[in-house]
């Protein structure tokens, strides 16, 4: 259904996960003019409105130097120009914040809810809060206590940190501080790569893209890119001399004879690629099982393994499924924490993840040879409003327009040409409002759903947080 939305009613704007703040290079705020312009935006729309960020507004966790309100302190002085923009639309349009992973003692300590109302800033300490619409309810939260990397145990008590925690505290801070002793200022960006699995391999493509000695990179670089070719070398040389088929061979040898010098060097990288693939296979079985316990105990640690990113917003689906079924009010089920922006209908509701501001990297592998993958960074600024339109809840998705980052080497580039595709989101989604089957006297619609509905959701077992 399309329309404009009814502007005498409340019309609920939503942001998650800027994460601002933190040590030393972590402080850079790449999307602040955007963010800025948006807090601007708001009252001059001179609409009955409410912001509410639903968690990570700030970075807490990586400010590992100060303590308390010290963090809070830091903020003021190092951004006056969002606290005083926040104290201006605030004056005019409820600013609500909830507190995230990355700002988690937002929920620990009464003195944030005072000092953020000096700014015109409702601290809520919940979980979850909601919003009605439409004589329906939306469904606010982070998301943290879904994710058991990130869940505190204890929801605000100061000293019930998970893993996530320490990982933020001993690595994400600690590369904010060395940053900028690198050839290039990237380990900052450690704060977008999500799942934190995906660290140790993010740091390999890294290191070697930008930090490896450009001599050995570019020696390398052959090596690697003709390894998978080598394999093939090896088959055509083993079956020429058990005599099962020369013709692979003899191929090759007058290829390579007839490219003169480079054939050559050719032919030096493949034996050369063979003998270290002989190599390998003498090691490969104690290779294998200790790799394997390394493997393992890395695993125990969540340092790696971990869920794809797709399976992830699957899992929160099911954890919504579960919202609908136990408050059939509930129309539209919202979280942000994994950094990745979606609306899904979901039968007749919708989930929504709100995304984040900062930097977004995409995993693009290299599709020759055993060179580490590809990490191309793009930004999509977003929010969401949500608000009644001729009786309906109404979801509608915005981008703020900013250019992606042009930071990527020149190989990098020649070996992933191909332009990452952007997630499709629908601009506008609609849910039924007002009484209806969701009513606590009857089934819930998801009971009703046709084969082709079942067979489209996928159902995996998740934690239900809190």
């Amino acid at each position: 259904m399309n329309g404009e939305s009814d502007r005498d009613s409340t019309r609920y704007y939503f942001v998650s996960d800027l994460h601002i703040g933190g040590d030393e290079t972590l402080q850079e705020v790449e999307f602040m003019d955007e963010f800025l312009a948006f807090l601007r935006e708001l009252p001059e729309r001179d609409e009955d409105a409410e912001l509410i960020v639903n968690g990570d507004l700030f970075g807490l966790w990586e400010f590992t130097e100060l303590e308390g309100m010290e963090k809070f302190d830091a903020l003021l002085e190092l951004y006056p120009e969002l606290f005083e923009q926040l104290r201006a639309t605030g004056e005019q349009v409820p600013t609500t914040v909830i507190p995230g992973n990355h700002d988690y003692e937002l929920a620990c300590h009464p003195e944030y809810v005072e000092r953020l109302a000096e700014y015109n800033v409702t601290l809520e300490q919940e979980v979850v809060i909601t919003r009605e619409v439409a004589d329906r309810v939306v469904w606010i939260e982070h998301g943290q206590q879904r994710d058991p990397n990130n869940k505190s145990p204890d929801f605000g008590n100061p000293y019930a940190n998970p893993p996530g925690y320490h990982v933020n505290r001993h690595v994400t801070s600690k590369a904010g501080r060395l940053s900028e002793r690198g050839r290039f200022n990237w380990l900052k960006d450690i704060q977008s790569v999500t799942p934190m699995t995906r660290i140790p391999d993010w740091m390999i493509s890294q290191y070697f893209y930008r930090e490896m000695s450009p001599l050995l990179r570019y020696t390398a670089v052959p090596f690697l890119l003709l390894f998978q070719v080598s394999l093939l070398y090896l088959l055509a040389v083993v079956l020429d001399v058990l005599g099962v088929w020369s013709l692979p061979a003899e191929a090759v040898s007058f290829a390579l004879t007839r490219l003169s010098i480079v054939g050559s060097l050719i032919d030096l990288v493949l034996v050369v690629n063979v003998v270290v693939i002989a190599i390998l296979a003498l090691l490969a079985i104690p290779a294998f099982f200790l790799a394997r316990d390394v493997r393992k105990t890395l695993t125990r640690f969540g340092l790696v393994g971990g869920d794809d990113p797709e399976d992830v917003n699957d899992r929160y689906v099911d954890v919504a499924r579960t919202v609908f079924d136990e408050h059939p009010e509930v129309a539209v089920f919202l979280y942000g924490h994994t950094h990745r922006a979606s609306v899904t209908e979901v039968a007749d509701r919708v989930v929504v993840n709100t995304g984040t501001w900062l930097r977004r990297l995409h995993r693009r592998s290299v599709v020759l040879g055993l060179l580490p993958d590809v990490f191309y960074p793009s930004y999509r600024l977003n929010y969401v409003c949500i608000s009644e339109a001729d009786g309906d809840v109404v979801v509608e998705y915005e981008t703020v327009q900013k250019p992606n980052p042009d930071d990527l080497s020149i190989l990098e580039r020649l070996l992933t040409p191909l332009a990452t595709p952007q997630e499709s989101i629908p601009e506008w989604t609609s849910i039924d409002g007002g009484e209806g089957p969701w009513g606590p006297q009857s089934e819930h619609p998801s009971d009703d759903r046709t084969g082709s509905d079942v067979d489209s959701d996928r159902t995996r077992d998740t934690e239900r947080g809190r």
